[in-house]
């Protein structure tokens, strides 16, 4: 009877494990796709103010950077 219990208690622990974990992605997958294209100004600013030049897509929006990548495929 011991066992069983200890299983399903081991059972039960991954089972929440998972479910952090799935919420934690989905999180994280929000935060991106809302803030993506501030990110992206920001680390752009970071670049320009260290000496470097700002990226040809600097200006684009991030979605529309997505759909490029959709047509073409990577470029180097």
């Amino acid at each position: 009877m011991r066992t069983l219990r200890r299983r399903r208690q081991k059972g039960q622990a991954f089972v929440e494990y998972v479910i952090l974990v799935a919420v934690i992605a989905l999180a994280a997958l929000f935060v991106l796709a809302n803030f993506s294209d501030r990110i992206k100004d920001m680390i752009t600013g970071i670049t320009v103010t260290l000496g470097g030049e700002a990226d040809d897509k600097a200006d684009e929006k991030s979605i529309d950077i997505i759909k490029d990548l959709d047509k073409e495929g990577l470029k180097d």
